[in-house]
């Protein structure tokens, strides 16, 4: 991994999370009481989110579930 995809796999915030979804980010939140195959991360008291294991989980079909 070169370091610009380093970069970009970075931990984002829900906001940033539901905005790289398209989706507001009240509807990300349900998806997390939801969703228990959601990748999502906790640290601390936020959730956090991986770019590529979004892009993972969107192409593994599970988000349609």
């Amino acid at each position: 991994m070169n370091k610009k995809n380093a970069i970009e796999d970075n931990y984002i915030s829900i906001d940033e999370a539901a905005e790289y979804l398209g989706i507001k980010t009240v509807t990300l939140r349900n998806w997390i009481k939801k969703k228990p195959d959601l990748p999502v991360h906790r640290i601390g008291k936020l959730w956090k989110f991986k770019r590529s294991e979004l892009d993972e989980w969107i192409a593994s079909g599970k988000s349609a579930k």
